[in-house]
Order: C-alpha cells, then structure tokens, then sequence
C-alpha cells in the first residue's frame, strides 16, 4: 500500500515539524521499514534545534543506549542551541517585561505607528527589541516550544510594523496551534491568513498560487480533526481560485476533497461538481478512491468500482489524515466507515437507476456483503429514503417502480424563477451601463 502513501507530495508544502506527526503515523502503521522512517526524522530534525529528541532517535536507530555512542557533532550542536538560547532571552528582556503588566499593556492602541513612537519616547524600547521577539519566538518554534512560540508571535504581530515578518509570524502562529492541536485558534489563524493571501494586490499571481496550495496542505490538519472541518475543506477546496490551485499543482488534494464530499451527507450536492472535475483531472492523478467514483458515476463501471471499492479501506487506514482518531484512550476510524456506509450507498442508488429488476445476490456482491445481510440493509434503505421499490423475496429481486414524468410538469419544472433570472441578467447588463455613462458624463 505504500504506493498510495501521499507523504512524500505532501512533505513538499508542508514545514518539517508539520511532518514529523505523519511519520510518526507512518512508522505505527508500519507501512514502511521503521529504520526508513527513523532515517527521515533525523534527516527533518537536522533542521531544527530539537537536538536532545534528534539524540534518541539516532540511538533507536542505532541501538545505542550511552550517551558516548552519540555523534560529537550532536553534542556540539546541543551546546550551541543553549548558547543561542541564552543571548535570545536577553535581547528582549525590557519589552517582555512590558508585556508581562497588564497596566502598562493598557497604554497600547491599535494604532502600530502610535505603539513604536510611545514605547521608544516612554520606555526606551526600540523596533529591534520588537523584532528579537520575532526572533526568540522562531528558536522557540525549532525547539518544539509551540507554546511559547504562539505567546511571542502573537505579541510581535501586535507590534511589529514588519508586513512581511508579520505574514510569516501568522504562518508560525498557525503551525504552532496544529501542533499544540488547538483546532478553533489554529481555524481562526487559518482564515486570517487566507485573507492576507487573498487581498495581497502586491504579490505575484505565482506567489499566491504557491500560498494557495500551502495553506490547503496545512488545512488539512484542522480540517480531518475540527467538529466543522468536513463543511470547512469543501467550502475552501472548491472556491474557485482554491480549485484552480489544485488543478495546477496539487492533484493529491483531490483525494481529501473526495473523502470530504462522500462522508458529508449535507452536502451531497457538490458530488456533481466533484465529479466533473475528477472527469477533467482523471490523466493527471488517480488513486483508488478517486477511481472509485470515477468507475461509478462516468464508466457506470459497478464491477471495477467494487474493486476499487475493496481497495479504499487500506487506502484510508495507511493515511495520516484519514486513518485514526484518537478519543479519549480508544482508536476509531470514522472516515472508514462512513465512507463505505455512504459508498455502499452510492452504489445501490445508481444501480437502481439504471435496472429495473435487480438480483439481490448480484447486488449483495456489488456492496461487499452477504445477501442476507444486504436485504436487511436495502429495506432500511427503501424505507429511509424515497426510492420507489419493493423486494420480492420469493424470487429475491428488488423492483424498481418506473415513473414516467409528465412532459407538461417537465416544462413547468424548467420555467420556475424564469422571471427571476431574467431580472438578475438584465440588472448585470443594465448596472455596468449605467455605471459606464455616469462616469462619461462625469468626465
């Protein structure tokens, strides 16, 4: 199954410590040999100043248990990790200290400009002190203090007239949340730097593409974990600058967005949409759950999307996002099963509509089930839903009723709100005319 494994396209946009929770997935699942896996944390964590976490792996991988048998290199860059961290609590001492009294935090205003020109007059406190926040709060963060990073970080934003740091402050901020797995902070994060993406008038249509596609990738820890995140992945995926992204270079994410779609029940109306687009994607990425809706609902395939269909649950168990859910001290997996609830689904209600007498057994295949079984779940179903069926069970066939639609309610159907779209196209002809002469004459 690691074929499917999405973590090496994923660890492109995402930063490294976002990443070491999906190996630490990857190596419980065991999905590859645990020496790979212990070979790329310490390749990540070379990046970092967790030096003390980097020590014990390097002895897991090596079986060591002395501290000797730890590189030199190692023990050199331990030291200089405390070093830094010494002269980076110094720097900004007198700010930290304003910081810390809520009488003097109530001088500050929103105004930043007003915040730089007080604290230097009244304090002597000057924009390098505000940016040895930034500074002490980035060491923290590689130190796996994500705590302490979201604390400085979300006060050098408030005082930092940096733009460009204050951005990057925003991403730390929302990575630091995702890990102390703070899911309504690190939403809010989110959104707040999906406007700054979104607003940025200065910025290059190529950036923005790229901080599209970053911030879907970091999306995804909020969303496979928030109470609201199923609605949340739909509604950023499928806008339409969102959507192009993905299309341009991130194909992977069409995955998450079809788990997404299968498992929400509201919001069965975007399975259409979903659809075309997987039509539009189908040469450029495949995996078998996309290939299981596209088996479905293009081919009408039902014997390769039963095949696909038996696939998807070891898909869905070796993904980091998709595979577990910890509550309390049990281990559920509820993207699994309400993904094959809602497939099995799917499939039954497209095979109603293309057969009008179907064999139970031949249907019970189709859904992975025993036939008993499936005559249980197919009553339930008729019975929960409005499909106009009955079930032999002398012959063991389940009957669909033909309605013919009237042609005359077909043409009512397709008249409704006539008037109103017709009003809505010539106040979008109208108003741009309008607004066009009005500037004419203003000139």
């Amino acid at each position: 199954m690691a074929e499917h494994d999405l973590t090496p396209r994923l660890a492109l946009h995402l930063d490294r410590h976002l990443v070491l929770p999906l190996l630490e997935f990857l190596q419980e699942r065991g999905l590859y040999p645990e020496e790979e896996v212990l070979a790329a944390k310490l390749r990540l964590l070379a990046g970092t100043n967790m030096v003390d976490y980097a020590m014990a792996i390097h002895k897991s991988l090596h079986h060591g248990t002395d501290d000797d048998e730890v590189p030199e290199d190692m023990v050199a860059r331990r030291a200089e990790v405390v070093a830094r961290y010494v002269a980076l609590q110094e720097a900004p001492s007198p700010l930290v200290a304003f910081l810390r009294d809520p009488q003097l935090v109530q001088l500050l205003r929103p105004d930043k400009q007003y915040n730089a020109r007080m604290l230097q007059e009244r304090f002597q406190i000057g924009s390098d002190q505000i940016e040895a926040l930034y500074d002490n709060a980035k060491f923290q963060f590689e130190c796996g203090c994500y705590s302490d990073a979201v604390a400085y970080l979300n006060q050098y934003r408030v005082l930092s007239t940096n733009g460009e740091r204050t951005a990057r402050a925003l991403w730390g901020m929302l990575a630091s949340e995702i890990l102390n797995r703070n899911w309504d902070a690190a939403l809010e994060e989110l959104n707040r730097l999906k406007e700054i993406i979104d607003s940025k008038n200065s910025s290059s249509p190529l950036n923005q593409l790229q901080d599209r596609i970053w911030l879907m990738h970091w999306s995804l820890f909020i969303f496979f974990h928030h109470e609201n995140g199923r609605n949340g992945i739909i509604d950023l995926f499928f806008q339409d600058r969102y959507l192009n992204a993905i299309q341009t270079n991130a194909h992977h994410l069409l995955r998450y967005l079809a788990i997404a779609v299968v498992v929400n029940k509201r919001r069965r109306n975007m399975l259409k949409e979903l659809i075309k687009v997987i039509q539009h994607e189908q040469y450029c990425y495949k995996d078998p759950i996309i290939e299981f809706l596209e088996c479905l609902y293009v081919k009408y395939d039902f014997d390769g999307a039963q095949q696909k269909l038996m696939v998807c649950e070891q898909v869905i168990l070796n993904d980091p996002f998709l595979g577990k859910c910890n509550e309390g001290n049990s281990i559920t997996v509820p993207f699994r099963d309400e993904f094959f609830e809602n497939a099995r689904l799917f499939i039954f209600e497209t095979y109603c509509h293309t057969h009008r007498c179907i064999d139970i057994s031949i249907l019970a295949e189709k859904l992975n089930m025993r036939c008993d079984e499936a005559e249980l779940w197919i009553m339930n179903k008729i019975k929960s839903s409005k499909l106009d069926a009955n079930i032999d069970s002398v012959s063991g066939t389940l009957n669909m009723t033909v309605n013919h639609v009237n042609v005359h309610d077909q043409i009512i159907e397709s008249l409704k709100n006539l008037n109103k779209r017709t009003y809505m196209l010539a106040q979008n002809i109208v108003e741009p005319a309008q607004a066009a002469l009005q500037a004419a004459r203003g000139d």
